[in-house]
Parts: structure tokens; C-alpha cells; sequence
């Protein structure tokens, strides 16, 4: 899987994004839900504690990223009363196996990072980690990926004399993909103390190629409202 993640910059920059929106929208999706979440791609959590708070589920938040699984933790730990419903699982999401189906599974701003190949193997797990009925819920944007541009600022924030910012350039696209570079950097006046610069391929199918994934592993597409992050929700036949 690809990742553009520098656990540095991740909350600084996410809780500006599109982490608002979904904690937003996520949780009306999520009515009736009571015993039981996957969260595939937990990352620090942000979504995580929005889950806990929304739900009375118990939590299982997989994140194969050393990294993004020490701020995970480490969020859970302020939040003591969360650390008997929230179980974190350190590894990836096809090596998937709980003892029971679940509920919900539930996919922010993860489908980017996942190679075609990857992605239709991921589908049948996920399909056989839910009980029948159960509900799939994710990100997903339409529409051509980005075409080729140079490097540009996407956010920045300021901690105190220091400015955290981050940069994108698209360097190649083809059909449900682009190549990508992002660039972290830590400013102090106007000089760069830090630096990290991170390569690598993004993919955004097709509806035409999603929805056949999803209906040769059992889904159904159901309802869901409009949000800026694109939330799908497919019910388990």
C-alpha cells in the first residue's frame, strides 16, 4: 500500500481537512450500530475517538503503521474510559481475522492507497469479517485524477515560532492513478529546518470499476448523504 503519511505533520494538517466533515457525517450513517466497528486504516485516531464517543460499539482499529499506531495508543491513553472498548490490531487489513463478525466497517481516506490488485483481494475479507446485513462504509471521490502540475503549498500551520507546511506535485496520471510527491517542511523564519520529501502512486477508481468489485463480494450500495469527502455505504447481502 501507498502512504504519503509523516507522522509529524499527520493531525497537525488532517484535523484541517477532511477529518471535520467526516466526523460530521460519519455518525448519522452509524444509527443503530451498538456491539460492534472495524476501522480499517485507524491511523492516530482521529476518527477512531469520534466512533467511541457516536457509538457505544466496541472498536477494533487495524493500522499496520508502527508509527500511526504509537499516536493511536497513545490518544487512547488520555482517554482511559476508551481503552476497554478500543482494541488496536497491528497488521494489515488481508490478514484480517477476528473472532466474530462485525457490525460495521468503516474506511476514511484509505481507497487511495491501495493498488487495484490489493483492493479487489481486500473486498471478500471485508465482506467476511461483517455479519449478514452488515454495513460498509467508506471514502471515495469520482471524476479523472489530477493532471500533472508542479510543486505547490496544500496547508500549512503554525506551532509556535515554527511553521509546519506541506507541498504536492503531481509528476505523472494515468487511468485511476497519479504519481505523487509530497514534501513536509518545518520553516523558522523563512529558512527550512526540516525536510521530508515522499514518492509514490495514488489511485482513485472509476466508478465503473468499483461497483463490480463490490457486487462480486456481496455488497449493496444503500443510501448515504451528500459530504465533501464522498461517503459511500454498502449494506452485506
Amino acid at each position: 500500500m501507498t502512504d504519503f503519511i509523516s507522522l509529524p505533520f499527520y493531525d497537525l494538517l488532517h484535523e484541517n481537512a477532511h477529518v471535520p466533515a467526516v466526523r460530521e457525517k460519519l455518525p448519522p450513517l452509524l444509527t443503530g450500530v451498538r456491539r460492534s466497528i472495524l476501522e480499517i486504516g485507524a491511523g492516530s485516531g482521529l476518527i477512531t475517538t469520534t466512533l467511541a464517543d457516536r457509538t457505544p460499539a466496541e472498536i477494533f482499529a487495524l493500522e499496520p503503521s508502527a508509527g500511526m499506531r504509537g499516536i493511536l495508543l497513545s490518544r487512547l491513553t488520555g482517554r482511559p474510559e476508551l481503552l476497554k472498548r478500543v482494541t488496536v490490531l497491528p497488521y494489515d487489513a488481508v490478514s484480517l481475522d477476528l473472532a466474530e463478525p462485525v457490525e460495521a466497517v468503516v474506511m476514511i481516506n484509505v481507497m487511495y492507497a491501495m493498488k487495484p490488485e490489493y483492493r479487489r483481494r481486500l473486498w471478500p475479507v471485508l465482506a467476511g469479517a461483517l455479519e449478514p446485513g452488515g454495513l460498509l462504509v467508506f471514502t471515495w471521490r469520482d471524476g479523472d485524477p489530477s493532471a500533472p502540475h508542479p510543486l505547490k503549498e496544500i496547508d500549512s500551520r503554525q506551532v509556535g515560532r515554527h511553521t509546519y507546511a506541506s507541498f504536492s506535485e503531481v509528476i505523472e496520471s494515468g487511468e485511476g492513478w497519479i504519481r505523487y510527491r509530497t514534501v513536509y517542511r518545518v520553516i523558522a523564519d523563512g529558512k527550512v529546518i526540516d525536510e521530508e520529501d515522499i514518492v509514490g502512486n495514488a489511485y482513485r477508481p472509476s466508478w465503473n470499476v468499483l461497483e463490480p468489485e463490490l457486487t462480486a463480494a456481496g455488497f449493496t450500495r444503500t443510501d448515504a448523504p451528500d459530504a465533501p469527502d464522498g461517503l459511500l455505504a454498502w449494506r452485506l447481502a
